[in-house]
């Protein structure tokens, strides 16, 4: 059997999952209204590197314009696809290709534990 072959996972719709926010995570508008999170750097070595390197407490994410504009819509109770439909009528044919790309973004986003999924389906 190949190594390369993935399992049989169900395939997940992505569209119809309603993502939220993790509450640990602050966030805040800068002077040109994008979004900026704040990740609070935790752990032990991250202590240490704090107190011996004078790293920071905070690692700071600038969230680009179309992740600016959805971040806010990220509410618990709007799906991926209601929230795709409004980024179509914001921007237009520059949110081309729509879905791949807002797939990608919430991939993204929980992989960095940034948001969850409150209906993910277990595995």
């Amino acid at each position: 059997m190949s190594k390369n072959k993935k399992k049989d996972d169900p395939q997940i719709n992505y569209l119809d999952l309603i993502p939220e926010r993790t509450s640990e995570l602050r966030w805040h508008r800068d002077f040109k209204e994008r979004v900026i999170l704040e990740v609070e750097n935790t752990g032990l070595f991250n202590t240490i590197a704090q107190k011996v390197f004078h790293k920071p407490r905070f690692t700071k994410v600038h969230l680009d314009g179309n992740g600016s504009f959805i971040w806010p819509l990220i509410d618990g109770e709007k799906t991926v696809e209601e929230i795709a439909g409004l980024v179509k009528t914001e921007f237009g044919e520059a949110a081309e290709p729509l879905y791949p790309r807002i797939v990608k973004y919430f991939q993204i986003m929980e992989s960095y534990h940034f948001i969850k999924f409150t209906n993910m389906p277990s595995k």
